[in-house]
């Protein structure tokens, strides 16, 4: 046995060798370097088609901290993921080159400077592949994402889950953090609003001029308890009658998962979404132009036994599904 794990290596149907996961049954799991699902590092393949990026960083959150240790909990979740969806019938792994591209290194000490960091980093990564994962890190992650996508895709539509807005004004004295990344992208012309939804939204606001500034940005909102009698299904059918045929580019705030499948995350909400609800509707919106996505605040100093990092792993997975050839 090699004492590196080695990784697979297939034909796609194109006709290209690609790497694919570490050999699983070869390698043990918990010994394996800790990319995401064990795919290759940047360094390991020529080109790829799909990345995932991790961007380390919490520094504008407004309770609890942590998320910045949010890339390299999931990554070590992601060990737990195999190259065939069942549901989807797809091969995530296969028809396309994947790779894990590493941090992008920004600085905990200034909001701006990290954006700037970051937007650069992004535009870096999407001149060999237009199609990004992101691991967070905070919310405020979706805003640079966005800033980089707009200059590929023009105005972008944005399916939101969380259980709050992140369309709010300023936290002391900062006009970006992580409750204001969408606020900020529509402020800057990045979005297309007649696109955009949260879903999954709940708990308490400041009033009810909260909803009035969310409603001058253009998003339609969706409230988790609307899903009991609309049913995952009709909701799924709204999202996407919505989004149509725009660049769609899905946020998933890990903490539009009640808290019984997602504690370990920096606002958590009861009343909140299970695991399964939520990775039914993103398999629901295959077929849609994704053109990039996030998963974001995953806070593993709160965790348990690792369930809210290894959620945040299926997301990203999922996502990959939706690009499957």
């Amino acid at each position: 046995m090699s004492p590196l794990p080695e990784h697979s290596s297939l034909q796609t149907p194109a006709g290209e060798q690609i790497l694919t996961q570490i050999d699983f049954a070869a390698t043990p799991r918990y010994a394996s370097a800790p990319t995401f699902a064990g795919l290759p590092r940047l360094d390991q393949v020529s080109e790829y088609q799909v990345g995932v990026i991790g961007i380390p960083f919490d520094s504008a959150v407004t309770f609890r901290p942590g998320a910045r240790f949010g890339p390299e909990a999931i990554r070590g979740a992601s060990r737990l993921l195999r190259p065939y969806h069942v549901e989807m019938d797809a091969y995530p792994f296969a028809g396309h080159q994947v790779a894990d591209l590493g941090n992008i290194p920004v600085t905990p000490f200034s909001i701006e400077s990290a954006v700037a960091s970051m937007v650069r980093g992004l535009d870096e990564a999407s001149e060999r592949s237009q199609r990004l994962v992101l691991l967070g890190g905070d919310h405020t992650i979706a805003y640079p994402s966005l800033k980089s996508l707009h200059r590929l895709h023009g105005p972008i539509a944005v399916v939101h889950f969380d259980a709050h807005l992140d369309t709010w004004g300023p936290y002391f004295g900062a006009n970006l953090h992580h409750g204001a990344p969408f606020r900020r992208a529509f402020e800057d012309g990045l979005l297309d609003p007649e696109g955009c939804m949260h879903v999954g939204v709940r708990g308490s606001v400041y009033g009810p001029e909260d909803n009035l500034e969310d409603d001058a940005t253009g998003f339609q909102r969706i409230r988790a308890s609307e899903f009991i009698g609309t049913g995952i299904d009709g909701i799924v059918e709204q999202i996407r009658a919505r989004v149509g045929d725009r660049p769609l580019y899905i946020s998933v705030d890990i903490d539009v998962l009640d808290p019984a499948f997602a504690p370990g995350t920096g606002t958590p909400e009861p009343g909140g979404l299970s695991s399964r609800e939520l990775l039914h509707m993103l398999r629901g919106l295959k077929g849609l132009n994704l053109v990039g996505a996030d998963v974001v605040e995953v806070a593993p100093a709160y965790d348990h036994a690792d369930v809210t990092a290894l959620a945040a792993a299926h997301v990203a997975y999922e996502y990959m599904c939706l690009w499957a050839q």
